[in-house]
């Protein structure tokens, strides 16, 4: 099923206290029309469901290239539905129809650019392309509460490198993904805490951040 207009946002209820209420939010016109399958929501859903150890929900959002309605939704993800965390992917290219980026730093208070930084330098180990992607990062601040939003690729393949990074045939990190630093930046924002299997990726945070394990 499709949505070319965005459904009415309601709060959503934690089932725990630290659970992570996360958007994802995928941005096509193609896709939002029907006219082609979206593959950038079932690419988050699935690496949420082998990466995070802790507990999440999400709200997905198929919506059109038009910057007032991807503004629109990215607001109500986190000032109504309260989502701590905001994924989008598409529309991040700088085709005349690629206006994410602005309307993510229209909906955004501080702008987060080591994010973007990030996540062109590890795709540049792949196309040379890469300096073409415009994604950037934001941290959207209410009176109560604050969320990070974050621009990724287009393409399940390029959303996983970006945030589980790059290693080498003896599996160190050669260049570190951007969800290691999500959850200290969650912490620091006063959102939920945020575990993940270190597998796949590692959320580093200083000594003093790190919650003791409970006794077994």
């Amino acid at each position: 099923m499709t949505q070319t207009t965005t459904p009415m946002v309601h709060p959503v209820a934690r089932r725990h206290p630290d659970e992570l209420l996360v958007g994802f939010v995928s941005i096509s016109d193609r896709a939002s029309a029907g006219t082609y399958q979206d593959e950038g929501i079932p690419a988050l859903r699935e690496w949420f469901g082998r990466t995070l150890t802790s507990p999440w929900q999400d709200v997905e959002r198929l919506i059109p290239d038009e910057q007032a309605v991807i503004s629109r939704t990215l607001i109500e993800l986190v000032d109504v539905a309260g989502c701590d965390l905001v994924l989008t992917t598409g529309g991040t290219g700088p085709a005349r129809r690629d206006v994410t980026p602005e309307a993510t730093l229209a909906a955004g208070t501080k702008v987060m650019p080591g994010f973007g930084e990030q996540m062109r330098q590890i795709s540049l180990h792949f196309v040379p392309t890469a300096i073409l992607s415009r994604q950037v990062a934001v941290i959207r601040e209410t009176a109560s509460r604050a969320a990070l939003i974050i621009n990724l690729p287009g393409q399940p393949r390029a959303i996983r490198e970006t945030l589980e990074g790059l290693r080498g045939e003896d599996g160190k990190s050669i260049v570190p993904g951007i969800f290691a630093a999500v959850p200290y930046c969650i912490d620091l924002i006063g959102g939920p805490y945020i575990e993940t299997d270190e597998a796949v990726v590692k959320g580093w945070r200083p000594k003093n951040a790190v919650r003791a394990k409970p006794a077994a």
